[in-house]
């Protein structure tokens, strides 16, 4: 894959490095000289000290032959304009990271796929994860998220069949055992250590989780 990561902050650096590490031909964008010149030293990669915004740096990243431009910077505006520009140049996958909710639909509207703001993304996590010690986020996706949470011993859902837990905005996907994958169903049986793979709606992801908690960690 060629692909073109826009800003070298905390995310653009990690995603162009993992990138670079599987074999990808991975051009950086960035205003910072020195930014450019430490991924240099430390992957076999292309960097460009510039503005994305501008056509002519574009083109000299590749724009013309790229499979995937990934905008990542914290300026919702240079965001868009480089996505705008990557999508005048028909790149057939555009993403950008959008910093702020409201700008989500300026984005939608160029086509460009989009990711929520990540350091939100992190502080939704650290507070489940305080609230909800037996939880782990696995995935947020387009809508909600993916968690496992595990059943302690003595926690008031044990022994019950998951039809008699209240269900609403989410849905049990698969349940570890002792080694095994089940497949969840109304009469399943809850026993003490299951490994419960949750996906929740992302409106109600801490209402879902706190429930879930209530009935499988002990009080």
């Amino acid at each position: 894959m060629y692909i073109i990561v826009v800003g070298l902050g905390g995310i653009g650096r990690n995603l162009a490095a993992i990138a670079a590490e599987n074999g990808d031909s991975v051009v950086v964008i960035d205003r910072d000289e020195d930014r450019c010149a430490d991924m240099l030293e430390e992957y076999d990669l292309l960097a460009i000290t510039g503005n994305a915004t501008d056509k002519a740096v574009l083109e000299d990243a590749g724009i013309d032959h790229t499979d995937a431009l990934v905008a990542t910077t914290s300026d919702d505006a240079a965001n868009l304009m480089t996505c705008w520009l990557a999508k005048r140049y028909s790149v057939p996958n555009v993403v950008s990271v959008v910093n702020q909710k409201e700008h989500s639909e300026l984005f939608n509207e160029v086509g460009v796929r989009i990711s929520e703001n990540p350091d939100e993304i992190v502080a939704r996590s650290l507070y489940t994860w305080a609230e909800n010690p037996n939880t782990q986020a696995l995935a947020s996706i387009p809508g909600g998220g993916i968690f496992e949470i595990t059943v302690e011993e003595g926690s008031e859902g044990v022994d019950k069949e998951i039809r008699e837990l209240e269900v609403k905005d989410y849905v049990f996907i698969a349940i570890h055992r002792a080694g095994d994958l089940l497949i969840p169903r109304g009469d399943l049986v809850i026993l003490p250590e299951d490994v419960i793979t949750v996906f929740s709606k992302k409106d109600s992801e801490v209402q879902s989780l706190r429930y879930l908690s209530q009935q499988f960690q002990k009080r």
